[in-house]
């Protein structure tokens, strides 16, 4: 239960939360951004056939 306390209390604790949120988002966001791409360069690819 102290490490609960200590990460939504002290500053290092909340810089924790934050770098977990932002990681977890980028790796939402890349993974969004490759499969669009890859869907792109598949159509592309068709098209050109």
């Amino acid at each position: 239960m102290k490490a609960m306390v200590d990460l939504f209390s002290t500053d290092y604790g909340l810089f924790s939360v934050a770098g977990f949120i932002f990681m977890i988002g980028m790796a939402i966001w890349f993974f969004r951004f490759f499969l669009r791409k890859m869907a792109e360069a598949e159509r592309a690819q068709n098209a050109q056939r």
